[in-house]
């Protein structure tokens, strides 16, 4: 239930973050800023989905290992924008990197309990 409830909180700022960067993305500039916000609200309402549904374990998980890439390749574009620097050395590809292994886990769960759960 914890991760349940990770992720729910997880939805609901990372819509409140997408929002708010998108706003100083178009006052401010900034590409990458922009970038960042756009992959905070397309992920937002997945985080939800997985949060406030009966999902299950595996799929808390894999939506998990895509939170945690998104943090990690948000927060490397948004340090460079507003800090000059990166967050640490390739970590953009190593954010995008668990973000695709994370939604291929989503894609694997999916395939092997999605049809158990809904009894066909």
């Amino acid at each position: 239930m914890a991760l349940a409830r990770l992720l729910t909180v997880a939805g609901g700022l990372c819509g409140a973050a997408g929002v708010a960067l998108s706003a100083a993305a178009a006052h401010a500039g900034g590409a990458n800023t922009g970038t960042a916000a756009s992959f905070l609200l397309m992920h937002a309402g997945a985080f939800l989905a997985v949060g406030l549904t009966r999902s299950s374990r595996p799929l808390r998980i894999a939506a998990t290992v895509v939170l945690v890439g998104l943090a990690v390749f948000a927060g490397d574009l948004l340090m460079r924008d507003f800090a000059g620097m990166r967050l640490f050395p390739m970590a953009a590809p190593i954010g995008g990197s668990l973000m695709i292994l994370g939604w291929l886990a989503v894609a694997v769960t999916g395939a092997f309990t999605g049809s158990a759960r809904r009894g066909g």
